[in-house]
């Protein structure tokens, strides 16, 4: 399933953008090249992680293997994708209204932002769920009950996921823009060192705010911070593992899913609307794959707690009999072995430096 979902996210992203792009009209055009685009950035990518998807698969294989002992888990997920449905079909109506503001376009924005935020609550309030159940099974042997669990997700925890939900998007964003930053090397010294400067700014905000924040906050109710400061200095306790952790492609396969959703949304609700509403055929197209992509992402809580807390348990007890056969503890021995870096693959390529020959 990991190979469907990245050459899906691929195959159905220029599909739906030359779709778009069909349709001969500017707004819709623009959506279809921007979604084209997109699809080849994606196919480069999944060429680029193609060695990854093994042990990618295997994680996910024995990350999800507890949720068959505790019965409902998958129910905290199913209650968020239904209050999201009923709280996007709200906002539908909201952003309708908008257009009579006085001004239309930052009230949509505002709304825009406001959706996307509450989205990432609602995905994260199922993520504490499942991860506290999943984490204390791993630390303690513990069955932890699911109703528990998420009733203090939705309590105890919910100022955490609320933090989390606005800060961890933004940090991993930026960090991802500095690391491409951080791959061109040219002729401008200012221009490299900047980009240096900023990916080791990010680093070291990403110590204080990071996704793997959520296992602890959910197991042993620290703050956001807190939280992800002790569970990313676990992984420096691990020889490799932050390297490992750092070429983990879990979280691009739950956004690429999201994205394939989106895009589906796209295919149906455009080619719909060309046929009935020609003239809102852009508008609908792109509220469709927003709402497409953001309800995925909340179904898509459940696989993405059980691979964190399956990394970050790890960390914390590497000689647990539930890792005896870890692909986890089997890599790192690997990378000890052959000295190779976290995925077994080839250096990231650069751009090389271009010299110019003196006058």
């Amino acid at each position: 399933m990991v190979t469907v979902i990245l050459w899906s996210a691929f195959g159905v992203t220029l599909a739906v953008g030359s779709l778009l792009m069909c349709f001969s009209m500017p707004a819709t055009v623009g959506l279809g090249v921007a979604l084209v685009v997109f699809s080849i950035g994606t196919g480069l990518y999944a060429c680029w992680v193609t060695r990854r998807v093994g042990f990618t698969a295997r994680v996910f294989e024995k990350a999800v293997q507890p949720v068959d002992k505790f019965r409902g888990l998958n129910g905290p997920a199913y209650l968020m994708v239904a209050a999201g449905f009923v709280w996007i079909s709200v906002w539908c109506v909201a952003v309708i209204g908008a257009v009579n503001f006085r001004f239309p376009g930052l009230t949509i924005l505002a709304l825009v932002v406001s959706l996307a935020w509450t989205a990432e609550v609602m995905r994260n309030v199922a993520n504490l769920t499942a991860s506290r159940v999943i984490a204390l099974y791993y630390l303690r042997g513990m069955q932890s009950s699911v109703q528990f669990s998420f009733q203090r997700a939705l309590s105890y925890n919910l100022g955490s996921a609320c933090l989390g939900s606005l800060f961890v998007p933004t940090i991993e964003a930026l960090r991802i823009l500095a690391r491409g930053l951080n791959l061109l090397e040219g002729e401008d010294e200012f221009m490299f060192s900047c980009a240096h400067c900023c990916l080791n700014v990010m680093n070291a905000v990403f110590e204080f705010g990071n996704s793997w924040a959520f296992v602890h906050i959910a197991a042993y109710g620290r703050g956001f911070v807190q939280a992800s400061r002790s569970t990313w200095n676990q992984f420096e306790g691990q020889p490799g593992m932050p390297a490992l952790a750092d070429a983990d492609i879990t979280s691009s396969v739950c956004f690429l899913t999201g994205v394939t959703s989106g895009a589906l949304c796209v295919a149906l609700a455009g080619s719909w609307t060309f046929v009935t509403h020609k003239h809102y055929t852009a508008t609908v197209s792109l509220m469709a794959f927003y709402v497409g992509y953001l309800m995925t992402r909340i179904g898509m809580a459940l696989p993405q707690a059980c691979v964190g807390c399956y990394y970050v348990c790890y960390a914390e007890n590497p000689r647990s009999r539930l890792f005896e056969d870890s692909p986890i503890g089997e890599r790192l021995n690997k990378m000890k072995e052959d000295g190779q870096d976290a995925v077994g693959v080839a250096p990231t390529p650069r751009f090389p430096h271009q010299h110019v020959s003196a006058a």
